[in-house]
């Protein structure tokens, strides 16, 4: 199939038409993306996390592919109700919330909720005719840049006081949560965390609470390194295998966010400028870490870039174009001499990059163009980010 994966675009036509700089949506490989993570994982629902890629053509695909979501936020929610989506589709995720976030995503229709300690399931009391909760559990992961369990998740010993004390609450238990860290290398923690959770799942029924839905969170990688496809299925077999020993009855759902959003866009951005420093070439670029490669400081992720010139390799610097000296994109890589309006791509650049962009200097931030490599190559649409 045609999309980003493995389609090189004419980066020099789409800025001749639209100028610098943009990152180019492939809706064709959102597309892929779900459809391989969903095959990798039969039976389970994929609730789309929008933390990393909440842009409006992204959730009217994967809507249509059937896809539920995963909030956090007054703002997720604000989204979801923009784009008409059904709030029995959704999960709010976020283990910490003010009261009126509750309210909130309850006034729209959402009522599950995550909680991983007293405190906030005496908020969900409030609300207890209304709530359904699911408890976070903790495991903890030190081979992830981003272990999610540092900051959320009860112990796994600590869950069933919290379930109990959910049931003396009057809250409705619905289920058990966990999320292993982003960008893991293996799935040997999904596994591990599975096969507590299915003790902790069979506890909880010997002490007649009944638990219904295991969420087993996200991690799923995508290759940075090579900018290529992950073997999801080989990824997930294990997970798979797992999941098939967990107590009768239980569904399981996941939240995908990187998986899907990453691979969906390529970054084109010019150079501005050039000059030697210290002994070497730097470039100056229309693109920063302030802007499309926020990611690299805020997601420990280094975005794979090349150009298409060619020529005499030197060790160069890529800075981005804000009056910042943090503003550098790359030290040290190798490239061919480059001259004013010389284009750099970034791949994989779908994930953490508009979603964590911000508007210092006034530096205006990228345009996006959304194009459809699967139905219709020729056919583009083209905004301004937000």
């Amino acid at each position: 199939m045609n999309n980003l994966l493995n389609t090189e675009l004419n980066y020099q036509d789409l800025v001749s038409k639209y100028g610098s700089p943009l990152l180019v949506l492939d809706k064709a490989t959102v597309r892929h993306q779900y459809r391989a993570l969903k095959s990798a994982l039969p039976g389970v629902t994929l609730h789309y996390a929008l933390k990393p890629l909440p842009h409006d053509t992204l959730i009217d695909v994967l809507e249509e592919e059937g896809a539920c979501f995963d909030l956090a936020s007054n703002g997720e929610v604000d989204i979801m109700i923009r784009h008409g989506i059904d709030p029995d589709k959704c999960i709010h995720t976020h283990p910490i919330k003010k009261m009126n976030d509750i309210a909130y995503a309850l006034n729209y229709g959402c009522r599950i909720f995550v909680a991983d300690n007293v405190c906030e399931l005496e908020k969900l009391a409030a609300f207890k005719d209304q709530v359904k909760v699911m408890i976070r559990v903790s495991f903890p992961n030190p081979e992830t840049k981003v272990d999610l369990s540092k900051k959320f998740g009860a112990l796994p010993e600590e869950v069933l006081p919290l379930l109990q004390t959910a049931v003396s609450l009057g809250i409705e238990v619905y289920g058990l949560s966990f999320h292993v860290g982003s960008q893991v290398k293996t799935s040997k923690r999904h596994v591990e965390a599975v096969n507590a959770c299915s003790e902790i799942i069979s506890e909880a029924r010997r002490n007649n609470i009944n638990i219904n839905v295991l969420d087993i969170g996200g991690g799923f990688p995508v290759d940075y390194e090579n900018a290529g496809e992950t073997d999801i299925r080989e990824f997930c077999k294990p997970i798979v295998e797992a999941l098939s020993n967990i107590p009768d009855n239980i569904r399981v759902i996941a939240e995908p966010g990187r998986f899907i959003a990453a691979p969906s866009m390529v970054g084109i951005c010019s150079v501005t400028g050039k000059s030697m420093r210290f002994g070497k070439p730097w470039y100056y670029l229309d693109d920063g870490v302030y802007c499309s490669y926020s990611g690299q400081i805020f997601d420990h992720v280094v975005y794979p870039k090349f150009t298409q010139k060619i020529g005499a390799i030197n060790f160069s610097v890529l800075a981005g174009p804000t009056c910042d000296s943090i503003d550098i994109i790359a030290e040290d890589i190798p490239l061919p001499e480059l001259e004013v309006g010389d284009l750099i791509i970034g791949k994989m650049m779908g994930a953490y990059t508009i979603a964590t962009a911000t508007d210092f200097n006034f530096i205006p931030r990228a345009k996006i163009v959304e194009v459809d490599l699967e139905r219709e190559p020729l056919s583009i649409n083209i905004e301004m980010v937000a």
